[in-house]
């Protein structure tokens, strides 16, 4: 339980990657993070790409983001529909602004890039959306999981044991 006291926003919209969503839920979980699920406010609960539910617990402009440890950006194309909503978007950048842990996998690199986070930045991310990243001022590295500060992100849902532990080793620190 070393994540006992933590709280952590995972950000969600339909179509999103089961696994990118449930991995990391019931990982961060198991080690005793509190988790919120929180969608752009277009429904209550949410479809993903093998059509698998989600509710969430709060609306995206319900959340105080120094009130949480970290978010955490599940892949799927759920990214480009979340980076139509401001306050979506406003989750990721104040939590990065703050220095809060933000954790992206797969295709999630565009809701950083919509963010304004990856200027200067070791990212990587699904190799479909590289020239989007780069484009947006991230130093594209091929890994499965890539750590700059407070911003850790992975490719595909292959990387998530190494995501999981870079997330778990970022918020108990």
């Amino acid at each position: 339980m070393r994540l006992k006291g933590k709280k952590v926003v995972i950000l969600v919209e339909n179509q999103y990657q089961d696994h990118e969503f449930w991995v990391p839920f019931y990982r961060l979980k198991e080690e005793g993070a509190e988790i919120t699920v929180v969608g752009s406010g277009s429904a209550r609960t949410y479809t993903s790409k093998y059509g698998y539910p989600v509710e969430v617990n709060k609306e995206a402009r319900e959340v105080e983001v120094s009130q949480y440890d970290g978010v955490v950006v599940p892949g799927g194309y759920a990214p480009d529909m979340m980076r139509r909503y401001p306050e979506m978007v406003r989750i990721v950048r104040e939590a990065d602004q703050k220095g809060k842990m933000v954790a992206a996998i797969c295709h999630a690199g565009w809701m950083l890039a919509s963010a304004g986070i990856l200027k200067g930045r070791k990212a990587t991310g699904f190799f479909a959306i590289k020239d989007d990243m780069v484009n947006a001022g991230a130093n594209f590295v091929d890994a499965e999981v890539v750590r700059d500060g407070n911003l850790i992100t992975s490719r595909k849902p292959d990387d998530l044991p190494a995501f999981c532990r870079e997330m778990i080793e970022v918020l108990t620190r």
